[in-house]
């Protein structure tokens, strides 16, 4: 099996289509290791931009490439992903990038550009980051570590490197990568790339507002007592705000009332549902009928 490690830079820019801010790849590079993490090929490529011909200054002073480098150099997005498609091969491979950043801005700019969120050369992917991670004594997984740190945590020369320029960062990568390499661990951070694996990485979750949505009934929603763990009926009608249904209702148990909320939110596999009754003092109580 090679290993494929991937970068990507990208500009911040506008799409005036989904009328929304998006990362805009201007530059890929990779390192091909085969079976043995040796450096067998690499791949570096700039890309012309179409959402903005304009640079972000973090973009700049980040990475230093300047836009007349990317007139020069740069080819349209489609061609610079179908040349990288065939720089890959055919065979099994194994693609790695430093977090899961780089993965979600490729879907984006696959949908964007190429009008779907599969990306069809990649079959099998692995967070370099969190599986190098994974041997760092009392990382918290929470607080990701940077590529330099993990480097210079493994004893990794890093002077002559060119941090945020794609193919360096990605040397450093297949470095520490190699450092830490163990066939069988890695197998748990292996992930099959099919269709769902993308069309998740896109999918934005969102907050139900309807009272009956597909497979969600807000009138079926049963609310347990925390006092008395009777069943709580409505006997105020929800009101939707802030994301959540709210109302009122009355324990058939313990006779108490209590304000009731709910929320439905649409994941990508389905719909999660939560609930939570709060104690009505007494002198409120009293006008909730």
């Amino acid at each position: 099996m090679n290993f494929i490690i991937f970068d990507l830079e990208w500009n911040n820019a506008y799409n005036y289509k989904l009328k929304r801010a998006m990362n805009e790849i201007i530059e890929i590079g990779a390192v091909k290791l085969d079976e043995n993490l040796e450096v067998i090929d690499t791949f570096k490529q700039l890309i012309k931009p179409q959402m903005s011909k304009k640079l972000g200054s973090r973009f700049k002073n980040l990475t230093h490439i300047t836009a007349d480098e990317i007139n020069k150099s740069g080819i349209p997005f489609e061609k610079a992903f179908d040349d990288f498609a065939k720089w890959c091969g055919r065979g099994d491979k194994l693609f790695l990038s430093w977090s899961t950043s780089d993965l979600y801005t490729l879907v984006a700019n696959f949908k964007c550009f190429e009008n779907t969120v599969y990306v069809d050369f990649m079959t099998k992917y692995a967070d370099a980051q969190k599986y190098c991670m994974s041997f760092i004594e009392n990382a918290d997984s929470a607080n990701q570590i940077s590529l330099s740190h993990c480097a210079e945590i493994f004893d990794i020369n890093t002077d002559s490197a060119n941090f945020h320029r794609a193919l360096e960062d990605c040397m450093i990568t297949a470095f520490c990568f190699k450092k830490v390499y163990d066939k069988e661990k890695l197998k748990a951070y292996i992930h099959t790339c099919d269709i769902s694996f993308f069309e998740r990485l896109v999918f934005k979750p969102y907050f139900i507002k309807e009272k009956e949505y597909k497979d969600f009934k807000l009138d079926d929603v049963e609310i347990v007592c925390p006092i008395c763990k009777g069943k709580i009926e409505p006997i105020k009608k929800y009101e939707f705000t802030n994301n959540t249904f709210r109302g009122a209702g009355l324990c058939q148990k313990c006779n108490r009332k209590f304000w009731t909320y709910v929320r439905a939110k649409q994941t990508y596999d389905d719909i999660v549902v939560s609930s939570r009754a709060v104690p009505i003092n007494k002198k409120r109580a009293k006008h909730i009928n």
